[in-house]
């Protein structure tokens, strides 16, 4: 089984935490945040890891590099765009990556194991998108979500409030064709102007006027994710109960 993380931004939001090196190698607890989405991936049979760099590629490299192994492939793909493009670049640079099932999970969302247990044994769909819902409505950031029992119509964080119903916790599992129908998309998308602008959950949300795309929810289970200084006291603690 095969999982893309894409880890090529800095975490500008994230400073002076992030001067100096990206967000992926923040310390939180006694591992780094990757190495925790690396921990979460392989106690559930994930053996083989692209993981996208861009800012400090050297320095994620340096770390990926200590952990791989006989049971464990872990390679890099560099982004040479991450100043400029969000991560819709990030997965075009990574496409040869994803010929077969894998999941794709962004660099800033640190969850237990049992979040990505849960997402494997979801039924068969193309594409399947890992969701929470929140009791008291969804903020300016969040990438909200509206489904339809578990069909997801629509993806985006200016979706209005009356039309949220879950959030995107950032881990997108791909099957069958599901693969081939995001990358057809998003090498499609990367031929516009506005392709560097864009986050690659509107290639979801453009597959999903068209195809099937389903909704695991976790709700109930622990992932935090890391954008601001706030979030990483928060996460820094979520982590102790790991």
């Amino acid at each position: 089984m095969r999982a893309v993380i894409l880890s090529a931004g800095q975490g500008s939001r994230l400073l002076p935490l992030t001067e100096g090196r990206p967000k992926c190698l923040l310390p939180l607890g006694p591992k780094t945040l990757i190495e925790w989405q690396i921990w979460a991936l392989t106690q559930n049979g994930i053996d083989d890891i692209a993981v996208v760099t861009g800012y400090h590629a050297p320095d994620v490299a340096a770390l990926l590099d200590k952990l791989a192994g006989p049971k464990l492939k872990i390679r890099t793909v560099y982004n040479p765009f991450f100043k400029l493009a969000d991560n819709l670049a990030s997965c075009w640079m990574a496409r040869a990556e994803m010929g077969r099932d894998f999941i794709i999970l962004n660099g800033d969302t640190v969850i237990e194991p049992d979040c990505v247990k849960r997402l494997l044994a979801s039924p068969a769909a193309p594409i399947t998108v890992t969701v929470d819902v929140k009791e008291n409505g969804y903020d300016a950031d969040d990438m909200k979500v509206h489904r339809k029992g578990t069909r997801l119509t629509e993806i985006g964080k200016h979706l209005p409030p009356e039309r949220s119903n879950a959030e995107s916790i950032g881990m997108l599992y791909f099957r069958g064709e599901g693969p081939k129908l995001f990358t057809d998309t998003l090498e499609a998308m990367m031929h516009t102007p506005e392709g560097l602008k864009w986050w690659y959950l509107k290639v979801i949300g453009q597959i999903a006027e068209r195809h099937q795309v389903e909704t695991c929810s976790i709700e109930g289970l622990r992932w935090g994710e890391v954008d601001f200084p706030a979030d990483f006291e928060r996460v820094s603690a979520l982590v102790e109960t790991f």
